[in-house]
């Protein structure tokens, strides 16, 4: 999931300041984390604590309630680092009902269920799971679950054809589009459906690691959020994240971060340098 939170640091530049090229500077003094790397970590961290020293899970209600409460603790522990609306409000509620959004936080924060997982039908039920405690909308489902649903093919060996075919099939996005046609007219959009398909194509366009961030950014909108998608997919595919991207990014995470990150790696046997 490295991938993912570096793609939200690198695209953090550029939400609000789009770039519509591939060549730009990727980090300066002002890199950040948000609310995407945030989320991340918690549902990476819900998932070291809803499984049991011998991997058998608890049941799909108690399952949801701990996506749901590691949600909550570290929204309220890391506040204002561009949380939306909408889910603001629900970090400050004691509630645990869902608010049927359809944004694209539930696919930015999924990749981890991808990395965890053994079997793509796993995948894709943990996914819904991570989801609809707050995006339950279908859309809300349908990103999340064809962002780890494309990051477990990546990881397991498919091809970038195998992994397209799968999600245009599963979920009816359509990924024929290329990045040059997409880039002229893209705005800012925050939805699942207009931001995940999107986001994909950058990593199914790209040539490495560097390259999917690069590309996602250049489209422009969401940036640091089509990149976390993005950056998911493709550590998951390409295996390697540039040392000097990973070096950079561990400096700009807190020691608390780097723990789950270090901890989820450490047992899922992903293989990213820790300092």
């Amino acid at each position: 999931m490295l991938g993912a939170i570096a793609g939200d640091i690198i695209g953090s530049l550029f939400e609000w300041n789009n770039v519509k090229t591939v060549d730009f500077e990727l980090f300066n003094s002002q890199s950040r984390f948000t609310d995407d790397t945030v989320m991340t970590i918690a549902i990476a961290d819900a998932i070291l604590n809803r499984l049991s020293h011998n991997n058998y899970i608890v049941n799909e209600i108690e399952a949801e309630k701990i996506y749901a409460y590691k949600l909550k603790e570290y929204g309220r522990k890391y506040p204002n680092v561009g949380y939306g609306r909408m889910f603001e409000q629900w970090l400050s509620s004691e509630e645990l009902k869902p608010y049927n959004s359809y944004g694209n936080g539930s696919a930015m924060r999924v990749s981890p269920i991808g990395f965890a997982f053994d079997t793509l039908e796993d995948v894709l039920e943990e996914a819904k799971r991570s989801a609809v405690v707050t995006h339950n909308h279908k859309e809300g489902i349908k990103g999340a679950q064809a962002v780890a649903g494309a990051v477990f093919l990546a990881r397991t060996g498919n091809s970038k054809k195998d992994i397209k075919d799968f999600i245009e099939k599963k979920f009816g996005y359509n990924l024929n589009q290329h990045l040059d046609d997409i880039r002229p007219n893209y705005k800012f959009d925050s939805s699942c459906q207009g931001s995940v398909p999107q986001a994909i194509i950058a990593f199914l366009e790209s040539e490495n690691f560097e390259d999917a961030i690069r590309k996602a950014i250049s489209i422009g909108g969401d940036s640091d959020t089509i990149a976390c998608i993005a950056g998911g997919i493709a550590q998951a595919y390409y295996g390697e994240i540039p040392g000097f991207i990973v070096d950079r990014v561990r400096l700009i995470l807190d020691s608390e971060l780097k723990r789950i990150l270090n901890t989820f790696n450490d047992r899922y046997e992903i293989g990213i340098n820790k300092s």
